[in-house]
């Protein structure tokens, strides 16, 4: 019987571009959000830093607001949000606005996480080339 002194890589390489191409398959949708959001340009704009904790508030071209995902209203965006108010102080937000949005539905969305004293906000955009 033949004694097998070295390991054969070849299959876990296989495995490991695998596995490569779907995290960066994954990371691109999680990077872009999966909302359509054309965003305002700015010169200052920074690198977006992930975190898990964050709650992410879109609002699309047609003024729809998205919570996480999930389709919501200007009213019940105050009710989704209180599970969350315990943590309202360190809890980050993200705003995601379309550059098309009319200015009042983003006020809106302020309003209500100003009511709900969430005062960890961010509001992303592209930088501008």
């Amino acid at each position: 019987m033949k004694r097998f002194d070295q390991i054969n890589m070849i299959p876990f390489i296989d495995i490991m571009l695998v596995l490569l191409a779907i995290v960066l398959t994954t990371a691109s949708f999680i990077s872009q959000g999966l909302i359509p959001v054309d965003l305002p340009k700015a010169e200052q704009s920074e690198q977006a830093k992930g975190d898990e904790h964050s709650l992410e508030i879109a609002i699309n071209a047609h003024n729809q607001i998205f919570l996480d995902g999930n389709p919501v209203t200007a009213e019940t965006l105050a009710e989704q949000l209180k599970p969350h108010e315990t943590h309202a102080a360190t809890m980050p937000i993200v705003l995601r606005v379309d550059k098309a949005t009319a200015f009042e539905h983003f006020i809106k969305v302020v309003d209500v996480l100003k009511a709900g004293h969430f005062d960890k906000m961010s509001i992303q955009t592209e930088q501008e080339q």
